[in-house]
């Protein structure tokens, strides 16, 4: 079955209901524009409540080295997510996993981009929307997904319980990633809508 990464998670029990309703990971925000930002603190909360086998990841936006050194000393992230304009070795600079997310639109070379970004776990690929790094909602036109990346695509960007059937059945992803469309409002998420996601994921592979 298709991966699945539930991003932006605030609380201890929308983290637990995720866990419980099969996803794979949960995404944990250190960007302070974000509406579902989280302190270090909180992140431990959630991260301390969460079972095994659990892939918690820790997602940046353009953020000081220095930053996300100290996160992770205080924090055992599994994995980093880089969604802004960060460098190869800027990436691949925290001796940790890391995915590279890449905000889609006509005319980017995603094979290109990949192959600069060769060290990554894999692609995540988000809507392409002026001045908002992430967590839009709005999903992009997937036939700009080549068909043959060099490397695993996590499909992001307005994915919900209705299309992600059909998303996952177009695109063939490694893993998809969720955030508003599972939540009740913005940082809050809604376990009718985790569930509903997660059988449609199940049902992609009918």
């Amino acid at each position: 079955m298709t991966r699945v990464k539930i991003c932006g998670i605030t609380r201890v029990e929308d983290g637990l209901v995720c866990a419980q309703l099969g996803a794979d990971a949960i995404g944990l925000v250190f960007y302070a524009p974000s509406p579902r930002h989280v302190s270090v603190e909180q992140a431990r909360v959630i991260m301390a409540a969460l079972p095994p086998f659990i892939t918690t990841v820790g997602l940046f936006v353009d953020a000081d080295p220095t930053e996300v050194s100290a996160v992770l000393r205080q924090l055992p992230l599994d994995m980093l997510q880089f969604h802004g304009n960060e460098s190869p070795n800027y990436c691949q600079g925290f001796n940790r996993p890391y995915l590279k997310a890449v905000r889609v639109k006509p005319g980017l070379d995603l094979v290109q981009y990949a192959a600069q970004y060769a060290h990554a776990k894999g692609l995540l690929l988000d809507a392409h929307v002026e001045g908002i790094a992430g967590g839009t909602g709005q999903a992009f036109d997937w036939n700009l997904i080549p068909a043959r990346l060099p490397m695993p695509v996590v499909l992001s960007g307005g994915l919900h319980p209705a299309n992600v059937t059909e998303a996952i059945k177009r695109v063939q992803p490694a893993a998809v990633d969720v955030s508003s469309g599972v939540e009740a409002t913005k940082g809050i998420k809604d376990a009718a809508k985790i569930a509903a996601f997660m059988q449609g994921v199940r049902n992609a592979s009918l």
